[in-house]
């Protein structure tokens, strides 16, 4: 691990500063209109408009990396989201600031896929897994001290913008100064959406509601914590420890992973998060004492889901078609957070703070009654599943190359999928991830 440290560290450390930036920007907007008495609603459009960003941006960054390459199309996309955080403190119009948060996610997206196609060509095969756990601990460890920086500084004056662009400038500098080979030109995955729909109905339902869930905890949870009474610094802390359940779930979830049913595990999780999440959504107000473990306990189970679904969905489709599932998994997530946090901030501004946490119930309620064990037949599995499960960050962290970093998924099969980029569905697209054929109309 010494060694892949050593050869990745540029990597890793631009990762490291860009999540340090993103983590710190989300919360902070949300508590910024919270202290200016702004409804839950805003604080929802913006996170929904990050989202976005990330969605659009995972198929305008194909074409920006190969009409300038990588490194001018890095440099280009770190510019316009540290002048586009710079923006957030020069105008105060709600309208301006959602357009500049579409352009820090659109940006982002971009920065990810360069980082992650850089990392995809210069890991050996055997060495994959190290690499993708090397990135997923970057990002989760940017991500929580993002929110650290709220303890040791809790004003919310334009100092914290400061950072924030300060962060996304300095991460130019491991990657401008790179001595290693630019990587080969990028070309998108096919998406084949309703092949997958068909397929894996089961993972994609999954996928949509972890969107749905995580999209709202982090545009949402900053503006829940301060209507309990928390000052910045205890905000800082509730979202940091939230953030770190995510990172420390993800190995004892792929011990069990690797050893039960994966659809038992998705509906066994969804039940326990709904039974979390009760407390605090019946309650108007809740201490510290219960706030704190039971929203980690809440952020250790919903931060499971996501890499379950994929995990789940890969054991039904072939090797030549998971780095396209990949990109249609991440996508479906990118939808259902942009929509998440515009429905619970308009339920919070009409019921409660308290609605975050209930409408994570209804979520996790709608995955038990969606997710049927009993009805996965088999029919598609392929012949090596169970795949070993591999720790997925969700759609704050990644791109859709991301699929190249999976240790499951073959070297070729990525280089066949990324040349064949207008490649048509192939195969039985009428059968879905439960065995069952759809009825005749």
């Amino acid at each position: 691990m010494h060694r892949i440290w050593k050869s990745f560290r540029a990597l890793y450390f631009a990762t490291l500063l860009m999540l340090i930036g993103s983590g710190l920007l989300s919360t902070y907007l949300g508590l910024r209109l919270a202290a200016d008495k702004v409804d839950g609603l805003w604080v929802g459009a913006l996170m929904a408009a990050n989202y976005f960003g990330l969605v659009i941006g995972g198929k305008l960054g194909h074409r920006l990396i190969a009409r300038v390459g990588h490194i001018r199309a890095y440099v280009a996309c770190a510019g316009v989201v540290t002048a586009a955080v710079l923006g957030h403190g020069l105008t105060s119009l709600l309208p301006a600031w959602l357009v500049m948060r579409m352009l820090v996610g659109l940006g982002m997206m971009c920065q990810y896929m360069v980082i992650e196609s850089w990392l995809t060509e210069q890991a050996d095969a055997s060495q994959r897994g190290q690499v993708f756990a090397g990135y997923m601990v970057a990002s989760y460890l940017g991500l929580v001290m993002g929110q650290l920086v709220l303890v040791l500084h809790p004003g919310l004056g334009p100092e914290l913008l400061m950072l924030v662009a300060m962060c996304f400038a300095l991460c130019l500098v491991p990657v401008a100064v790179t001595r290693k080979i630019h990587p080969a030109p990028l070309h998108p995955a096919p998406l084949e959406p309703r092949f997958f729909i068909k397929r894996v109905p089961q993972s994609m339902t999954t996928v949509l509601v972890s969107g749905l869930v995580i999209g709202s905890f982090y545009g949402l949870a900053p503006l829940y914590a301060t209507s309990q009474g928390m000052p910045t610094n205890q905000v800082g802390l509730f979202m940091g420890s939230c953030i770190l359940a995510g990172l420390l779930v993800q190995w004892p979830l792929g011990w069990l992973s690797d050893r039960h049913d994966r659809a038992v595990l998705i509906r066994s999780t969804a039940a326990l998060l709904a039974l979390a999440a009760l407390p605090l959504a019946i309650m108007p107000q809740a201490p510290l004492e219960v706030l704190f473990p039971v929203g980690f306990l809440v952020c250790l189970l919903q931060f499971s889901l996501y890499p379950l679904a994929v995990a789940f969905s890969n054991d039904h489709i072939e090797a030549d078609r998971r780095v396209s599932l990949t990109a249609m998994l991440l996508i479906t997530f990118g939808v259902g957070a942009s929509v998440g946090p515009l429905l619970t901030g308009a339920l919070m501004k009409l019921l409660g703070p308290n609605m975050l946490y209930a409408f994570v119930c209804f979520c996790a309620a709608v995955l038990v009654l969606r997710v049927r064990p009993d009805a996965v037949t088999g029919l598609h599995r392929v012949d090596e599943a169970p795949l070993h499960h591999v720790p997925t960050p969700d759609n704050m962290t990644s791109s859709p190359l991301v699929a190249a970093l999976d240790p499951r998924v073959d070297e070729k099969s990525i280089h066949d999928q990324m040349q064949s980029g207008d490649a048509q569905p192939s195969g039985d697209a009428s059968t879905t991830e439960t065995g069952e054929r759809p009825q005749a109309k």
